[in-house]
């Protein structure tokens, strides 16, 4: 009886699927003094499937008792595959205008905006950037805040399919930044207990950067502005991207969160960034946390 040959089935390939998320909203946070009041996200957007697609909102004449308020918010989230690479862009983009903190911090128009590239293979770690933030006619006490920005401050993708918390050279720029502010002369003792940690953690994460996936992985803070202008205000001093304004509080401008997420099914962490214009931590008559225009973008690419 003749023999037949099996012919091994082909090996199963795994097509790489992408899930898009971004989010953002223009204006968020507590405030605890001389009302409490939470602010809650004021114009959210959120993204977050398969198919991608465009969505806006827009929030327009908002007011706390004339405290903190705003002319204008917009927001936008879009994810679409690329024509060039044939990955995936996610694009969240935050608008406030009008922007007035107690007559003492204004802006005309503030722009956060992230946008991130997986690419369709080897397409874990996505390329970031954070071209089209904007901050036009920033004020502290109607004098002209100037900003050193560097809209590519977290640098190439990194190589050999590292994530950003593994990457030394991404590590390194974070370290030195915060470096520079821990180490300001006259700094706050709340804001030098803080940066001192943030220091010490950073120090952390580039020594295990070389052990490979470790789990989730604690999100850092950096910043695109590597420098704030003088400002004629007897007391104001800036420390690298923070501000400290005597009876108001401090600004902590142009912050980015690098962190990480674990989604169903995939056992890699996915990297996501978040871009906030003025992080405003008050401490005077008004007192709290507050954050305007805020963006943030990741993605869960698999396998």
């Amino acid at each position: 009886m003749a023999t037949m040959t099996e012919t091994p089935a082909a090996a199963q390939t795994s097509i790489p699927s992408h899930i898009y998320h971004a989010e953002a909203h223009v204006l968020s946070g507590h405030l605890k003094r001389p009302i409490d009041q939470k602010i809650e996200k004021q114009a959210p957007a959120l993204l977050e499937d398969r198919r991608g697609g465009h969505l806006t909102r827009y929030e327009n004449d908002f007011s706390i008792d004339g405290l903190i308020s705003f002319t204008k918010g917009q927001t936008r989230v879009s994810g679409a595959r690329s024509l060039k690479t044939d990955g995936w862009v996610t694009l969240s983009t935050s608008i406030l205008e009008g922007l007035n903190v107690l007559e003492i911090i204004t802006a005309e128009r503030l722009v956060s905006q992230i946008s991130t590239e997986h690419p369709y293979l080897d397409g874990h770690v996505p390329h970031v950037t954070f071209l089209g933030t904007q901050f036009t006619n920033l004020q502290v006490s109607g004098f002209p805040v100037k900003l050193e920005i560097d809209l590519g401050f977290c640098g190439d993708r990194p190589a050999n399919g590292r994530n950003y918390l593994q990457d030394p050279n991404f590590l390194e720029k974070v370290r030195l930044q915060m470096e520079e502010i821990a180490r300001g002369r006259g700094l706050p003792k709340d804001l030098q207990a803080q940066y001192d940690e943030k220091l010490k953690y950073i120090n952390q994460l580039v020594s295990i950067c070389d052990e490979g996936e470790a789990g989730v992985r604690s999100p850092i803070t950096c910043s695109i502005v590597k420098s704030i202008g003088k400002i004629p205000i007897p007391g104001v001093e800036s420390f690298g991207n923070v501000l400290v304004i005597p009876e108001f509080g401090s600004v902590a401008i142009g912050e980015v969160e690098v962190g990480e997420n674990i989604y169903p099914g995939n056992p890699r962490p996915c990297v996501y960034f978040e871009s906030t214009n003025l992080k405003m931590n008050m401490g005077c008559v008004a007192d709290g946390p507050v954050n305007a225009a805020s963006a943030k973008t990741n993605g869960n690419t698999h396998p």
